[in-house]
């Protein structure tokens, strides 16, 4: 045989292109696997993180298909974005001619991998066809209430005239003209998240053992589930009189109702309406004003990163039980996003509170006794104790003053218990041209009407300089007739958060292309294919990405058009790609590039190297002995297959083998149900690097022995282990040798994992001291008789017992 050339990778991949082994089948009567990875913005060329990822994807795909399986894997690109205008802006290219040449050139470098993603299902998030769908499934949103619209704050460039995303806000400044960042109020439209937040909580503990524990309870976390209490703290007179409107109260939400009689002054959002009434009043004085303003003008990222910083307010709220006065601050932790936009303080147990409370000289007063010590605790004390200095409540633990004083709240109707959510509804409005535009339009008559004319599509002609909205400017696009009364109107100019394209391309992959026009889904191949068996992406979209999807499939449930509640049945996060000790980067100039590495080695090597460094979960050290080391592997496995003689499984009589050829014969299938033990889920996390690892030491055994049976047998075995991996070579040494009858599903042989021998742990007085290999069923005498001998040294007081189990342990007892 020749010596191995990596140039047969590109005959299979077209010999698998043209016969069409990537496509899923028409027969919906078959057992279906459906493996996908996350899918990449197609920035223009791979990464190793996209290699690892579809590495991991495909030997799953791969391995299915021999086992009969259905397989869907599919791939497709996110599509619509950002990074488009950035680069229209940079190079002076429309963003949908460099989305799809990104797109085109990353599809080739997919090929190269001889990655077996169906190209029948493929998609693009930016195509009108897949447009046209998610605006309809907009508007049933919006028709049911699931979509609302408010004035909320943004980022926003003075200078550009343009809403920034936070990426966008560099040390509070423009990325593009170094203008400091304000935060103006806009309208914008949101999806009810909320409304589905104890159903997201809920079924999260359907996908225990099935995903990993960190991102359920990263959901946990930030879906943030708790229940406290909600009142109002009413203003004093000379408050309310000057505020004038009926504006008599403001409401807060604790969940430590127990620290009550601890409030010793109460904290306002910058944007909270109380603050907004005393500048429209003119209240304040102009330091204040300034101060105010200048908190208003912070993101709630930079407001969470700034000191605990505020300012006191001619404001001041009775308490509900004592009726003490209580001042009023602004203070820059308190946002209007998060709750009422209005907090009760104690410092004395409450950190931020604390903080705050020494910054500015606030009284600090202590209601929680240490449970431990019955006494005050030193400084600020947060967790739950004994009450003191609150009146009835004194002497009751936290857990039980909390139920109580929530019960006199609402006896007294001062307030009631309720459980609340960290988790905050959606925003997905985004003023910036490439993206999905929002279907409503703008009508004097009818109001906000939702449109008929389905897709809406982007106008190709416009100019974008980063200065506004480029739809907002186009001198066309935006007008047109209302789809109600016929009347003039004028179209939404925001395009939808990229994020909604990725809620639900999944679900799209499961319907054949000859139907994608007529229906999002076909019904007959989405109820066959949901849910998605194996999900593969990295944990940084462990919270956004992941649940969306699940809020937007159970919406998509709801409004009739799929049956599944949970989308991904079983989850993987792979880990990073570094090289040097950090995530590849460029800035780093730490890059492999893929391509090089597949010109100079193979990409067959490539998909070793990745899946054999390291288990998915992990983080990959890049290392090039390793990739030198996988490519000789290859070379290895190539050169010896000249000893096969046989071109179909031999019949093997196990007795009458040598002592090596039984080594062999043993570890070829050790490596078989290696990867079975893997995907029958006995051995958890895909750890595809113990299967490679079995299979060298496989192959070094059947080089180590003589018998030609046993050679053929543990080639037709390791070439059908390896396919999922090294594809391209496992094909055509299967194709020469056995005329690929070895790639299908094969059995492990249980004769062949039986040992003639066996290997006894020795112990004195239950320690391990040895070991012992002796024949099966040898005699319990002459056994122990052996095993003395091993561990003699340790044998010089007089053995008063002697443990034997046949085939399995001594034990002397000294």
């Amino acid at each position: 045989m020749e010596r191995y050339n990596p140039s047969i990778e590109q005959k299979w991949q077209k010999i698998w292109a043209k016969e069409g082994y990537y496509e899923p089948k028409s027969d919906l009567s078959l057992p279906k696997k459906y493996i996908l990875s996350m899918f990449p913005y197609p920035s223009g060329a791979l990464h190793m993180g996209h290699v690892r990822n579809y590495c991991i994807s495909d030997a799953m795909a791969r391995f299915y298909r021999m086992q009969g399986f259905n397989v869907l894997h599919p791939i497709g690109y996110d599509a619509f974005g950002m990074p488009a205008e950035n680069a229209a802006i940079k190079h002076k290219v429309h963003p949908k001619k460099w989305t799809y040449e990104n797109m085109d050139v990353m599809s080739k470098e997919l090929d190269v991998l001889g990655l077996s993603f169906s190209k029948t299902r493929a998609l693009a998030t930016c195509d009108p066809e897949y447009t046209k769908f998610e605006q309809e499934f907009f508007i049933k949103m919006w028709e049911k209430g699931l979509v609302y619209r408010k004035k909320a704050y943004l980022n926003w460039c003075p200078n550009d005239q343009t809403v920034l995303a936070n990426e966008q806000v560099i040390e509070k400044k423009c990325w593009r003209c170094d203008t400091e960042v304000v935060q103006k109020e806009m309208y914008q439209y949101y999806l009810k998240i909320t409304d589905y937040a104890e159903e997201l909580l809920a079924d999260l503990d359907t996908l225990e053992g099935k995903w990993p524990n960190q991102v359920i309870l990263m959901q946990k976390n930030w879906i943030g589930k708790s229940k406290g209490l909600e009142f109002n703290f009413k203003l004093d007179e000379d408050s309310k009189s000057l505020l004038g409107d009926n504006i008599e109260s403001f409401s807060v939400y604790t969940t430590r109702p127990d620290t009550i009689f601890g409030v010793s002054y109460c904290a306002l959002a910058s944007t909270h309406p109380i603050v907004k009434k005393l500048l429209e009043v003119n209240a304040l004085d102009a330091k204040t004003k300034d101060f105010i303003t200048d908190m208003q003008n912070l993101s709630a990222k930079d407001s969470q990163k700034e000191e605990k910083l505020g300012c006191a307010l001619p404001l001041f709220a009775l308490h509900p039980l004592t009726g003490e006065k209580l001042p009023i601050w602004v203070a820059n932790f308190v946002l209007m996003d998060y709750g009422s936009g209005a907090v009760m303080s104690v410092p004395a147990h409450d950190e931020r509170d604390y903080e705050f409370a020494l910054k500015y000289n606030l009284p600090i007063k202590k209601v929680i006794l240490d449970p431990k010590t019955k006494d005050y605790a030193s400084g600020v004390f947060t967790e739950d104790g004994i009450l003191t200095d609150s009146k009835s409540f004194s002497g009751l633990d936290s857990a039980t003053a909390r139920a109580k004083i929530i019960s006199y709240f609402e006896k007294e109707n001062l307030g009631k218990g309720v459980t609340n959510y960290r988790l905050k509804d959606w925003g997905i409005s985004r003023q910036r041209y490439w993206g999905a535009p929002i279907p409503l339009v703008h009508c004097e008559k009818c109001g906000v009407v939702s449109e008929t004319r389905l897709p809406v599509t982007l106008p190709d002609d416009v100019v974008i300089d980063g200065e506004g909205n480029p739809l907002d400017k186009h001198p066309t696009w935006k007008f047109t007739t209302c789809p109600k009364c016929g009347g003039k109107a004028v179209r939404e100019t925001d395009t939808m958060d990229t994020f909604v394209e990725s809620s639900w391309y999944f679900l799209r992959y499961t319907t054949p292309p000859e139907k994608r026009a007529k229906a999002a889904f076909d019904e007959e191949s989405l109820k066959y294919w949901m849910d998605v068996d194996e999900y593969i992406g990295g944990i940084e979209h462990a919270i956004l990405h992941l649940l969306y999807a699940r809020f937007f499939t159970k919406v998509l449930r709801d409004l009739g058009y799929v049956e599944s509640s949970e989308p991904f049945s079983h989850l993987l996060t792979q880990g990073m790609v570094l090289k040097e000790g950090a995530k590849m980067s460029k800035s780093k100039g730490n890059i492999v590039e893929p391509n090089l590495l597949i010109e100079q080695y193979s990409a067959d090597t490539a998909r070793l190297f990745t899946l054999f460094a390291a288990p998915p979960t992990y983080a990959l050290e890049w290392n090039d002995d390793g990739v030198n080391g996988s490519f000789k592997f290859l070379n290895r496995l190539w050169d010896k297959s000249v000893r096969v003689k046989h071109k179909t499984l031999p019949k093997i009589d196990q007795k009458s083998l040598s002592k090596e050829a039984k080594l062999a014969r043993l570890k070829v299938y050790e490596a078989l149900s290696k990867q079975l033990g893997i995907f029958n889920k006995e051995i958890a996390g895909y750890p595809f690097n113990v299967v490679i690892a079995a299979c060298m030491e496989a192959h070094n055994a059947l080089n180590a022995q003589e018998n030609d049976e046993v050679y053929s047998e543990g080639y037709y075995v390791l070439l059908n282990i390896l396919e999922p991996f090294v594809p391209h070579i496992a094909w055509e040494l299967s194709q020469r040798l056995f005329d690929l009858k070895n790639l299908s599903k094969l059995e492990v042989c249980k004769e062949a994992l039986e040992k003639d021998s066996i290997t006894y742990a020795i112990s004195i007085n239950g320690k391990q001291r040895g070991t012992l290999d002796k024949p099966k069923g040898s005699p319990k005498d002459e056994v122990l008789k052996d095993a003395k001998e091993v561990v003699a040294k340790w044998l010089t007081n007089e053995i008063k017992k002697e443990i034997f189990v046949q085939d399995k342990i001594v034990n002397f007892v000294v």
